[in-house]
């Protein structure tokens, strides 16, 4: 019988995290019961359900049902992130990045990236790159931040989209070509980043610049 108990406890906690996950994203009805969304997710997440621990820093995070509170919902994140989960692993980075709550620290902000990174987080490389290129809590390394800049923009991720745009643009880290940085550009626009609207603007002055004096 004693070697049952951890699975059923595991049974148990994922019950209760499902149970809260529907009633806060799956019902149909538009008044949600966040005291008893977040009541569920708390039982889950004391008894150690990273998913619950995700969703109820999320909740101190956001103001779901709760005022807002980023020392608990870094607690929580930290908690998940602990156990591997992806998006938490990614907000802790941010908390040190920023230094909310916690005194900020790029060398620990780059440690938790780079494990969401790995496990596929597109903000988290998109971010990790940023580190990468600027030599932020992590050695300089223009080529490896066009890796993760290009793994996000993949997945179109509109800041790493613009960012490849710059470096081609520049030629950081890559040949100087305007065919690709207008490509870039392109995504991320289409995307609504106006940043790279206003690049593309530039790109079409010089063009025309460039045929009235050929001309």
């Amino acid at each position: 019988m004693k070697s049952d108990t951890p699975l059923l406890r595991k049974l148990e906690q994922n019950r209760k995290f499902l149970s809260g996950y529907r009633l806060a994203f799956e019902a149909s009805h538009q008044r949600k019961n966040w005291r008893h969304i977040i009541m569920t997710w708390f039982s889950a997440a004391t008894q150690g359900d990273k998913r619950a621990q995700y969703y109820l820093a999320s909740c101190y995070d956001n103001g779901w049902g709760v005022q807002k509170d980023a020392a608990i919902a870094f607690k929580w994140y930290q908690k998940a992130a602990m156990q591997g989960h992806m998006e938490s692993q990614y907000n802790v980075g941010f908390f040190y990045r920023e230094g909310e709550i916690v005194k900020q620290n790029d060398k620990k902000a780059v440690y938790w990236f780079q494990l969401a990174a790995n496990q596929g987080d597109t903000e988290a490389q998109r971010d990790l790159g940023f580190c990468c290129f600027y030599g932020l809590g992590i050695e300089k390394n223009v080529s490896q931040a066009i890796g993760w800049y290009k793994k996000a923009a993949a997945k179109d991720d509109p800041k790493a989209l613009y960012n490849l745009g710059l470096c081609y643009k520049h030629g950081d880290g890559v040949a100087t070509s305007q065919r690709w940085a207008k490509y870039y550009f392109e995504r991320a626009a289409r995307l609504g980043n106006n940043a790279a609207s206003l690049q593309l603007r530039e790109i079409m002055r010089n063009t025309q610049v460039q045929s009235a004096i050929r001309n």
